[in-house]
């Protein structure tokens, strides 16, 4: 009995799913990104992306720390709901455990969607980055998880931050929507 319902619920499970379509809204970026997540490179973390975002936690989250020439950063789904206190996003992560890496030897390109994480590689959890340009330093540091497949021109206009950290002075660009495909 418990073999038949752990296969109903891998079934049901949403790592099951292909990619996100994320809706951004803001300043710089107005648009939509779609990406197709990696199962076989990531599975732990493609099922969390995928859990976070079938109940809406990724929905109204900014990007917090864009850097440009580097990533656009999002997914703190405790501090970084717009509205919030932009002080704390990127500090927080979700109510689900931290993550063991799953590093590949997917090299950091143009497009590439990684975990981010504390210094500690096995403490990603809900936040993610998308890569503006190629940053090979990160590979076999960082889990990757996806590549955006369609609105890299949408990616190219998310709203910048200052500084060394990428902060986002005002009004961040948020993810309005994020969708599981099929």
């Amino acid at each position: 009995m418990r073999k038949l319902a752990a296969v109903f619920a891998l079934m049901a499970s949403p790592a099951l799913a292909t990619g996100l379509q994320i809706e951004v809204e803001g300043e710089g970026a107005n648009g939509t990104i779609t990406v197709d997540l990696l199962e076989d490179v990531a599975p732990k973390h493609v099922e969390q992306i995928a859990a976070l975002a079938a109940e809406g936690q990724y929905d109204g989250v900014v990007f917090h720390r864009v850097i440009e020439g580097f990533m656009a950063q999002t997914g703190d789904v405790e501090f970084g709901k717009l509205g919030g206190n932009m002080a704390a996003a990127g500090r927080g992560g979700s109510s689900r455990p931290d993550l063991p890496a799953e590093f590949s030897d997917i090299p950091f390109d143009r497009g590439v969607v990684g975990m981010a994480r504390s210094q500690n590689p096995n403490s990603a959890n809900s936040q993610f980055f998308i890569m503006f340009d190629p940053g090979h330093f990160l590979n076999g540091q960082y889990t990757v998880v996806g590549k955006v497949t369609g609105g890299m021109d949408v990616v190219d206009q998310i709203k910048r931050g200052k500084g060394q950290n990428g902060s986002v002075i005002g009004q961040p660009d948020v993810m309005k929507k994020v969708t599981v495909t099929e």
